[in-house]
């Protein structure tokens, strides 16, 4: 029986990760995660305020950086069909998920600080904005990923 998150008690290989509903998310965590990444990084940042920016764009960096490794990783068939493997997905995903929740809030906070200050233009607030709204719909994605690992984690 076929069921939304793949065949129960398998976790896929090569090309039918592209197939199953929580490992098809990897592509769209890695372009709104890397839209997040040059947004920040192209906003202008207050050298007399304790900017929490620097920990944004760390953020987005390392959650881009391991999940294009956890990918690849389940791309190449470099994993054995055991549990690990998926309570590790659950595990990485759901501290993504918590990651990308605090830099969110600190980013918002930040730019709703700046939007009250006569320092931004409003194209600079705008690149925030959309930051903000990226971010967001990351963690989302980040989520909705850890769920279903989590449902295919409980199946093995």
């Amino acid at each position: 029986m076929a069921t939304n998150t793949g065949q129960m008690g398998y976790l896929p290989r090569g090309g039918a990760i592209f197939c199953t509903i929580p490992d098809i998310l990897y592509l769209p965590e890695l372009v709104f995660g890397g839209l997040v990444l040059s947004l920040v990084a192209s906003t202008l940042i207050d050298p007399t305020f304790a900017n929490p920016q620097a920990y944004v764009i760390s953020v987005a960096i390392f959650c881009f950086i391991i999940t294009f490794l956890w990918l690849l990783v389940f791309a190449c068939g470099c994993h054995e069909n055991r549990s690990s493997w998926a309570s590790a997905d659950v595990a990485y995903h759901g501290f993504a998920a918590l990651l990308y929740l605090s830099a969110s809030v600190l980013l918002a906070f930040v730019t709703i600080i700046f939007s009250q200050e006569s320092l931004k233009d409003t194209l600079t607030y705008k690149l925030d904005i959309a930051a903000v709204v990226f971010s967001f719909f990351t963690t989302l994605l980040y989520v909705i990923h850890t769920v279903f690992s989590a449902i295919r984690w409980k199946s093995f």
